[in-house]
């Protein structure tokens, strides 16, 4: 995987963490900017454009969630990606950095390695030329045709069901939450209820005979096999 033109921002209060992170995507071939706490990230963000930006949530001056909404807050950092690296992993914090507009959530501790494919698989995820179809395990979801195979068995879904597997199935173990849902799948014109992403959801799993789908309880819905 080419990863030389990949830029990426880790904010981090603990030196050690930074230096740890830093050692290891440089040797990956990433390009790599630090900072130490929450008004450095915003500084160095909007003078080198990062494609990634990883920010530890509870930093001194600006914590990540902060450091989130400004950047969210702005065109140029529409298309970049956010990842919350936390020890912090209370609902409440979790839902705010979904709110806010954070791609994903990596839990302290984590290995060096586990976090290398963490992030290498974002970057995957996001690489328009990887997810026209997608192939995961035994399932694939392939857009253009609006078909989906398990075990080369073609199931037949209906447009909405295929564009909310896609949807989930593009960010596998991240958690969307049902606003999220609704406002790309069905769109901010249309109006349906939160019992109409459920009706769907189970007959996704029917289909597909696998439950693929996980509710979490109060916030939203995760993709994983």
């Amino acid at each position: 995987m080419e990863t030389k033109a990949r830029k990426i921002l880790i904010a981090d209060d603990e030196p050690d963490i930074l230096e740890i992170l830093k050692f290891n995507l440089d040797n990956e071939g990433y390009e790599v900017i630090t900072a130490k706490d929450g008004d450095e990230a915003i500084e160095k963000a909007r003078r080198t454009k990062p494609d990634l930006v990883i920010l530890d949530v509870m930093m001194p001056k600006k914590n990540g969630v902060e450091v989130c909404q400004v950047l969210r807050g702005q065109p140029a950092f529409n298309e970049t990606l956010i990842i919350f690296l936390t020890a912090v992993n209370d609902e409440g914090t979790h839902i705010k950095g979904l709110e806010t507009g954070a791609d994903d959530y990596i839990s302290k501790p984590i290995s060096p390695k586990v976090f290398l494919s963490r992030v290498n698989a974002l970057f995957r995820r996001v690489d328009k030329s990887d997810v026209r179809i997608l192939t995961i395990d035994n399932l694939t979801i392939d857009p253009e045709r609006f078909i989906v195979k398990l075990d080369e068995k073609e199931i037949i879904l209906a447009k909405k069901e295929f564009e909310l597997l896609y949807l989930l199935a593009l960010k596998p173990g991240r958690v969307f939450l049902r606003h999220e849902i609704l406002n790309s799948v069905w769109g901010k014109e249309v109006i349906v209820g939160d019992r109409t992403i459920d009706v769907h959801i189970r007959k996704i799993r029917q289909k597909i005979g696998i439950d693929c789908i996980t509710t979490v309880k109060g916030v939203g819905y995760k993709f994983e096999l």
